[in-house]
């Protein structure tokens, strides 16, 4: 096996594919996929948008997944500043039945309905949970920087039980907004990971122009966006395999540390959730403090 040091330089720059683009709206959900140029029994995951973005916004992302031989497709409902994550989490799950029901591109690339996942970012992270815990065909989940949105979330990740991956900025994991570390506690099963991003903010894999940004977040952050892609990128080939490599097995263990909760990715550090301290405030004292 490749150290991980290595895995992580290669998954950090664009795969060996070709990236194509459809529009789902033609199956009546608007969003987008991107898929390989070609292949068979694919993995396939739906990506769930944050608050006030939409796909557009993290082409950089979605065609690195692409290209890394996963078919991605991306709802853009629920944009509008009251959001429902509920809905949001819908649309997700009709996404994975779209991209594993019907052959993509030019009619020669498919995804297997048991390479299925779950990815977000922000509110769309904690959709993807919602989803994930209401339906049995995603195998894994990866919750990037994702933030509170309704009660119903940790319900939903405690019934998900599927290989996790949660990202979260170091100084960001229990706040008004972020809920990274209550969605890491309430995840059950051997492979959940959480890890932290250095020097990342939570809207930094955002890319571009953003209502957001013009009111003076600190998006479009090109090193947390590389970060994101490559540690995502192996999370999802260790648990819904690489069709390049071994399409019987839903798995590449060529990945495997990526899956594997106690292991430090590059400069991502693991986090043990027991060992987190309390914070010393409640949510609204942390918010008037900032």
């Amino acid at each position: 096996m490749a150290p991980v040091k290595k895995l992580v330089s290669q998954l950090s720059r664009r795969g060996p594919h070709r990236v194509l683009r459809g529009d789902m709206a033609v199956v009546g959900l608007p969003g987008i996929v991107y898929t390989p140029e070609n292949g068979s029994d694919l993995p396939g995951v739906a990506f769930g948008h944050g608050w006030l973005t939409h796909s557009r916004q993290y082409i950089g992302t979605l065609e690195h997944l692409a290209s890394w031989g996963i078919v991605v497709a991306v709802p853009d409902t629920q944009r509008g500043p009251l959001p429902s994550d509920r809905a949001l989490a819908s649309d997700l799950r009709t996404a994975l039945e779209v991209i594993s029901s019907v052959r993509l591109g030019p009619g020669q690339i498919t995804v297997h309905p048991e390479r299925l996942g779950l990815v977000g970012h922000g509110m769309g992270a904690s959709a993807a949970v919602l989803a994930a815990g209401d339906t049995d065909r995603a195998r894994a989940l990866a919750a990037l920087f994702p933030a509170p949105t309704s009660p119903a979330v940790l319900p939903a990740a405690h019934r998900a039980r599927v290989p996790a991956l949660v990202l979260a900025a170091p100084n960001d994991l229990d706040s008004v907004t972020s809920n990274a570390l209550a969605i890491r506690s309430a995840l059950q099963g051997e492979h959940v990971a959480l890890r932290t991003v250095p020097k990342a903010s939570n809207r930094g894999l955002v890319e571009g122009f953003s209502v957001r940004k013009r009111l003076g977040d600190d998006s479009d952050q090109r090193r947390t966006q590389k970060m994101v892609r490559a540690i995502t990128t192996g999370f999802l080939l260790a648990t819904l395999g690489d069709p390049g490599l071994r399409r019987s097995v839903p798995g590449d263990a060529t990945y495997a540390a990526f899956a594997d909760p106690s292991e430090d990715i590059g400069k991502l550090v693991a986090v043990d959730p027991e060992a987190v301290e309390a914070p010393d405030a409640d949510q609204l004292t942390r918010l008037l403090r900032r």
